[in-house]
């Protein structure tokens, strides 16, 4: 062998010994823990976390992160303080959550239905799958016409009931495309008025029950319910009429309070439970600045589940307060985005009073109020809310989702039906709701209405991470 062959052979044989040896160093971090660890350039070990991973999803105010995954965080031993700390107790559990979701009005329907049909079954999959999209998992729907409905009708305009018409064009097909993406839905059936001839203004828009009307419109309810059982579609619970104090929209109509609990006890309840029905009754439906009226309704009856509220004036502890009073369930039904409002403003609101405030006020629902609209905010009746802004405006196939779809999706993904809330504080501009999912998951929705980002130290039991929630944000956590 010549000197020049066996230095070779040298040479390849310390570049195979060191490939070795850096092999074997990768197995282990610089302090010999062996958990997979690697000593970068600069000289500090990058080591693998090991404490229990945090999922992560935000939406901030300015848009730069709509409903985006972050980068896990992880749990690791507590230490140290900070006044800035949320702490999540599973231990104490309060009321069962039903779900979030939006009213689908027969506008929305409409507008769904006239979508190719690729773009469409898209759509419907990322609203409502429970693995695949946000979970929506309550939807409201009108008996007859809402004020988002291209025109005013019930069931009974022609003096004999029917379905025929336009919910049975449009609504109907696209609530049974709803319940074949997710058939554990659960649907809310709201009236916004009686068949005008049963009013005492023989109009769409206010007046009341004819006295000899009760009895004909507790009547029209049980058809309603086997009708839309014949159609199969289960009704989960009603409201026997949206906003009873409110006699200006169209179509609307106002009912005291004595009426409505005479129209629940002696009609609408004997008339469904006796059919067989078994459908929540709730009552009220209106603003949380009455307490009067849902107390009175819940306090009275036998058949009624709760009441239910909306939030376009009053204070959302208006719910604790009624089912404190009551021991009987709230519901949070309708909030609207408007076609005027600023996205972070809308957001922060919506999150704190819709979301956060609702749960933590005893709500088992949290609904926003228009689940699609068109480019110019329609279709709605004349005289109806011409400038509500839908959870997603579709013109034509295209899709654009607004601030309410971000404001539910940060619940709806997470907080599965039966979910539990849990123990959770807030501090200072970050407000917190938390719950417990059947599997035994956590959730906790935190927000940071200030103006500048805020550290905080979240803690579960004996563990704890710290994190910076951006200004303006609603972050979801869960574990």
């Amino acid at each position: 062998m010549t000197r020049k062959h066996y230095a070779l052979r040298v040479i390849v044989f310390l570049f195979f010994a060191a490939a070795v040896v850096a092999c074997k160093k990768g197995t282990v971090n610089d302090s010999g823990s062996g958990n997979g660890g690697s000593t970068p350039a600069g000289g500090n070990p990058v080591v693998t976390p090991t404490g229990t991973p945090v999922s992560i999803w935000m939406t901030t105010g300015d848009q730069t992160k709509l409903l985006q995954n972050q980068a896990n965080a992880y749990f690791a031993a507590d230490a140290g303080t900070n006044p800035a700390t949320i702490t999540v107790d599973d231990a104490t559990t309060f009321q069962s959550i039903d779900g979030y979701g939006f009213t689908l009005t027969e506008g929305s329907a409409k507008l769904i239905s006239a979508m190719a049909a690729d773009a469409q079954a898209t759509l419907l999959t990322d609203l409502f799958s429970p693995t695949n999209g946000i979970g929506i998992s309550v939807v409201r729907i009108g008996v007859g016409a809402t004020d988002m409905s291209e025109s005013t009708y019930t069931y009974q305009d022609n003096g004999t009931f029917s379905l025929a018409g336009p919910d049975l064009d449009y609504l109907i097909p696209i609530l049974k495309k709803v319940l074949a993406v997710n058939p554990a839905i659960k649907v809310l059936a709201t009236a916004w008025s009686a068949p005008v001839s049963m009013k005492s203004n023989g109009s769409f828009t206010g007046g009341t029950l004819k006295a000899a009307s009760y009895d004909p419109y507790g009547q029209y309810w049980l058809d309603y319910m086997n009708a839309m059982k014949a159609q199969g579609i289960t009704i989960w619970a009603i409201t026997p009429q949206n906003e009873p104090e409110n006699a200006n929209n169209t179509p609307s109509m106002t009912l005291t309070k004595e009426n409505e609990l005479g129209l629940i006890n002696d009609y609408i309840g004997p008339k469904l439970r006796g059919a067989g029905f078994t459908c929540k009754i709730i009552g009220y439906d209106h603003n949380c600045d009455d307490s009067v009226y849902p107390t009175y309704i819940a306090a009275n009856s036998t058949y009624v589940d709760g009441t239910a509220f909306h939030l376009y004036s009053g204070n959302i502890t208006a719910m604790s307060n009624v089912q404190s009073a009551t021991n009987k369930n709230v519901y949070f039904t309708e909030q609207y985005t408007a076609s005027t409002g600023d996205f972070s403003g809308d957001l922060m609101w919506h999150i704190q009073n819709v979301v956060i405030g609702s749960m933590n006020n005893m709500g088992k629902t949290a609904l926003e109020w228009n689940l699609a609209n068109d480019p110019s905010y329609g279709p709605h009746t004349n005289g109806g809310c011409s400038n509500c802004k839908g959870a997603v405006t579709l013109n034509g196939s295209a899709v654009t989702r607004n601030v309410g779809y971000y404001i539910i999706a940060q619940a709806s993904k997470f907080v599965k039906p039966n979910a539990v809330r849990i123990t959770s504080n807030s501090y200072g501009s970050i407000l917190t709701s938390a719950f417990k999912n059947t599997d035994g998951g956590k959730v906790l929705i935190a927000q940071n209405t200030g103006s500048t980002s805020t550290d905080f130290k979240l803690k579960w039991g004996t563990q704890s991470l710290t994190y910076t929630l951006p200004a303006k944000s609603v972050t979801t956590f869960t574990w």
